[in-house]
């Protein structure tokens, strides 16, 4: 019989992983690679978010990062725009394309009217072989020559079919700009990934319960947008590289073998985690982090999100930029040591955001 785990344990696991019940003072690639990369449709996100958990981050380290392309934003697990290691993305970006492809055929080609995808795509090859170019110029570069068709759907058809970097300014805290678009492999440099096939799969099993575990096998899935890993997890299962445990409702966990967990009762400070932050958004499980009304709370007509605050290690509200400083909507009251920790928190961020 596997060992049960409380919703508690499950969550202070989940937040110990991530960095958030203590800052480290760690390089900011090196956390990056722990928590598999930073989700960054919003240009600033992974820059707030590595401020949740470092504890002397300074914003031109991540604008070295990408400028040096050592880290690169592009399409990736779930078909999100993902801040990440450039070499780590060299192989996962291969391992999810299956899942690109599935968005490519099920929702962008059918809105075509008479191109293909297979010509759309060789045409970006010969435009982004001169260079990077820009979203909107892809687009209508594309759209004379399938004139038929909508430029932001050929953009789209590209960005599942051929693995494209948005290059800075885009993305860097001293700068902005609209997505330019770079081949990978012209940015990054050729190379061939570290890993394919199964080998890809299981990593990414690996990685996804080292910063996210214990996790069930549709939270693994929803995670990196890949369906079908439950024999593979087995077999890890099986081979002893995890184990089993048993949810606070009974459901089946694994986590990598002797990983450990954190204990039910460590304390959970207050943290004003980033937009579309992966441990609210990214997750099948993410009622060890938010209850139901608390993830209803943060829904949004447009799809945009605001910054999250966690106290007690729980969703509890959002925040927002003002020109005065930091706007905190809260869903209850905290108490007076929880909004201490709260004001502390502002009062970080308001100083790190005119850094």
């Amino acid at each position: 019989m596997s060992d049960r785990i409380s919703l508690q344990q499950w969550n202070r696991t989940l937040l110990q992983r991530q960095h958030l019940l203590a800052r480290v003072d760690d390089d900011a690639v090196e956390v990056l690679d722990r928590v598999v990369g930073m989700q960054s449709q919003d240009p600033k996100a992974a820059f707030f978010g590595l401020h949740a958990r470092l504890e002397n981050f300074a914003p031109d380290e991540l604008d070295d990062l990408m400028i040096d392309r050592e880290t690169v934003r592009m399409a990736l697990l779930r078909s999100t725009i993902c801040l990440i290691d450039t070499e780590d993305a060299r192989w996962i970006r291969p391992a999810v394309q299956p899942a690109l492809d599935a968005e490519l055929t099920g929702t962008h080609a059918r809105k075509l009217v008479s191109a293909t995808p297979a010509a759309i795509v060789d045409a970006a090859r010969g435009l982004l072989a001169a260079g990077p170019i820009g979203g909107d110029d892809l687009g209508r570069e594309l759209a004379q020559r399938f004139p038929d068709e909508v430029p932001a759907t050929l953009t789209r058809v590209v960005r599942c079919a051929l693995a494209l970097v948005q290059v800075p300014p885009r993305g860097l805290w001293s700068g902005s700009g609209k997505p330019t678009y770079s081949l990978f492999d012209d940015w990054a440099g050729p190379g061939e990934p570290a890993l394919t096939g199964d080998d890809a799969r299981a990593e990414l099993v690996r990685l996804y319960l080292r910063g996210f575990g214990p996790a069930t096998v549709a939270a693994i899935q929803m995670w990196s947008g890949i369906g079908g890993l439950k024999p593979l997890v087995e077999k890890m299962e099986a081979d002893w590289e995890l184990e089993k445990l048993t949810g606070p409702d009974g459901e089946t966990l694994y986590d990598l073998d002797g990983l450990g967990l954190a204990a039910a009762d460590e304390p959970a400070p207050v943290r004003l985690l980033a937009p579309y932050d992966h441990v609210v958004t990214a997750a099948a499980d993410r009622r060890r982090v938010a209850g139901e009304d608390a993830l209803n709370a943060i829904k949004t007509t447009n799809g945009l999100m605001r910054g999250l605050v966690l106290i007690d290690g729980w969703l509890s509200g959002t925040w927002s930029l003002t020109r005065p400083g930091v706007n905190v909507e809260l869903f209850g009251e905290p108490d007076r040591a929880q909004r201490a920790q709260l004001d502390t928190e502002v009062q970080r961020l308001r100083e790190f955001a005119v850094s």
